[in-house]
């Protein structure tokens, strides 16, 4: 795993990029790039990464994402059958006019809110993601058009949630990546055991100390929060499958059902028995 710069070419004649049903779900492409994106996907299930955002969608998921905002593909491990379009709008498609012109007054605010990256929900979604999945027919005049009607619709809409309570800043350079991606792939690969903070800290070069005051700069969480995180995101996967909690536990490297079960509730909202009769 590791952060990737996504240098974005824009197609000739056009001012952003359409991609429709782009196949990514076995590929584990956590990026980012200066273009604003508005994500549109039909699933039965899937997770949604966002910046320090980790979530679950069901049905469909329609998201703004902000520039520069680190994300990953909306379909990665999805094994049904299912739908995306992704509409990339480069940085300065507004540059000139758009905080200036009254008419645009909702369409910037809302430019402003995809800092914090906006979810939308309940009708607008579908209404929304229907028009995007046909955007691709139109002429680049009438694509033009509809952007901007989409987002006029978007912008005045009630129905949407701020993933993030501030503006996302991203904290990576080079540097940081080659860090980020050693503690990623160790978490991918040992998650099921015992995992201690001296143990990752020695892999990064990094002091106990040095190693906790950086991870939590980069993430916003402290390691065993995130490790937690990830355990629990897996042991929800499980537990949509024939896994019980107690086999769920202890293959996600809880090492006592107590705190697991205190756990998945913090992170979830409910118990893992809720949750496998939901």
């Amino acid at each position: 795993m590791k952060i990737v710069f996504e240098d974005i070419k824009r197609l000739a004649g056009s001012s952003f990029r359409i991609l429709v049903n782009p196949k990514l779900n076995d590929f584990y492409y956590w990026h980012f790039h200066p273009e604003f994106e508005l994500t549109f996907i039909v699933a039965p299930k899937g997770t949604r990464r966002v910046g320090n955002h980790v979530s679950d969608f069901e049905g469909s998921d329609l998201v703004f994402i902000g520039s520069n905002i680190p994300h990953l593909n909306f379909d990665y491990g999805i094994k049904t059958e299912y739908e995306k379009v992704v509409l990339q709008i480069k940085e300065d498609f507004f540059k000139n006019d758009f905080s200036t012109t009254p008419e645009l007054a909702s369409i910037y605010q809302l430019f402003e809110n995809s800092k914090k990256v906006v979810s939308f929900h309940g009708d607008i979604k579908n209404k929304i993601g229907k028009r995007l999945q046909k955007i691709h027919l139109l002429s680049h005049f009438e694509q033009f058009i509809e952007v901007l009607s989409l987002f006029q619709i978007l912008a005045t809409s009630s129905e949407m949630t701020l993933l993030h309570d501030r503006p996302f800043e991203n904290l990576y350079n080079n540097k940081e990546q080659l860090r980020l991606k050693v503690v990623y792939k160790f978490i991918e690969n040992n998650y099921q055991r015992a995992v201690s903070i001296e143990e990752i800290a020695k892999l990064t070069h990094l002091s106990k100390a040095a190693f906790c005051r950086y991870f939590k700069k980069m993430t916003r969480l402290t390691f065993t929060e995130f490790l937690n995180q990830y355990r629990i995101e897996q042991a929800k996967r499980l537990l949509q499958s024939d896994k019980n909690v107690t086999e769920t536990c202890y293959e996600c490297g809880f090492e006592s059902l107590s705190y697991f079960n205190r756990i998945f509730k913090k992170v979830v909202g409910e118990n893992p028995i809720q949750f496998k009769k939901r």
